[in-house]
């Protein structure tokens, strides 16, 4: 069965950001694209109140998803585009709809108030419940935005990408987010740049600021361990030129700061099966938050 790259809309621009981002990528992958419109039913005296009445419903239910997918046929007419509307809970729906994907594309934010569903916490859920990737793309997201600048200094998406981005947790490096990064470095034929950012454990933390051998040493073993980790993926992909970058502090600040720069941010989280919660882990939490470029998480156990 051909994976198909899975889109979620709900009209918003960061959704329809998203469904941009998406075709982008499943012309990339020569996969075909669905865009899944979720409608939540609500109660029925709220369904025939003015400003929700069967006009709104058929608005949010048929031309939203109708007009995005059209504008995506007209603007990359080599991608195969389809719709599903779907009801339900938007969280399970998606979730659900990831799972036979390639890679699930959501809008980073959504509407408030009943009308939306990419909330933050929604799509916090979905990334927490889904075994694919997910990325995230934020409104106002262009093409443009992922390349470098052409030789005048103008924005275009006619330049080269800019590096992918990938932070790299080196005390269990997964090769499934290793992998991604790698892959997604080759099909935009740019270079890949890798932080990991390390703290000393704490009994030797009282020592650093007097002892600079001490943290020589440790920032040494991080560059190290770092080497070490990719060694057998540049040998895989010896085609993308890789930046090593071991930095002292917060993995989460490093990656938000050059996140400015990058077309595409990878990051992990781990599989949790528990029942309660959502567990998408601190760094991936902030990156996801505060990152400027589109954030893809990958699920590893």
């Amino acid at each position: 069965m051909v994976r198909t790259v899975v889109a979620g809309l709900d009209g918003s621009a960061e959704s329809l950001a998203a469904v941009e981002w998406a075709a982008r990528e499943a012309n990339m992958r020569g996969l075909p694209l669905k865009l899944v419109h979720v409608w939540e039913p609500v109660p029925e005296p709220i369904a025939q109140a003015p400003l929700l009445g069967a006009e709104t419903q058929q608005h949010w239910t048929e031309r939203i998803p109708r007009e995005a997918a059209d504008g995506v046929r007209l603007r990359h007419p080599g991608v195969d585009v389809t719709v599903e509307q779907l009801s339900g809970t938007p969280r399970d729906v998606l979730a659900r709809a990831a799972k036979d994907a390639e890679l699930l594309v959501l809008g980073s934010r959504g509407l408030s108030g009943i009308g939306g569903f990419l909330l933050g916490s929604v799509g916090q859920a979905v990334v927490a419940q889904t075994e694919r990737p997910v990325v995230l793309v934020r409104a106002g997201e262009q093409a443009a935005d992922e390349h470098t600048m052409d030789p005048s200094g103008i924005p275009s998406a006619a330049s080269p990408f800019r590096p992918v981005l990938l932070g790299l947790d080196t005390d269990s490096p997964h090769d499934t987010v290793i992998e991604f990064a790698f892959d997604a470095a080759v099909r935009r034929e740019s270079g890949l740049r890798v932080v990991h950012g390390w703290n000393p454990p704490p009994y030797y933390a009282y020592g650093l600021p007097t002892d600079l051998g001490l943290h020589e040493e440790l920032a040494k073993q991080q560059v190290a361990a770092l080497a070490e980790a990719l060694r057998p993926w540049r040998q895989k992909f010896p085609t993308v030129e890789v930046v090593e970058q071991s930095r002292y502090g917060s993995a989460a600040n490093h990656l938000v700061d050059a996140s400015h720069e990058a077309s595409l941010v990878v990051v992990g989280r781990r599989i949790r099966r528990s029942p309660f919660g959502t567990h998408i882990g601190p760094v991936t939490h902030a990156v996801l938050h505060h990152a400027t470029a589109p954030v893809a998480v990958v699920a590893h156990d």
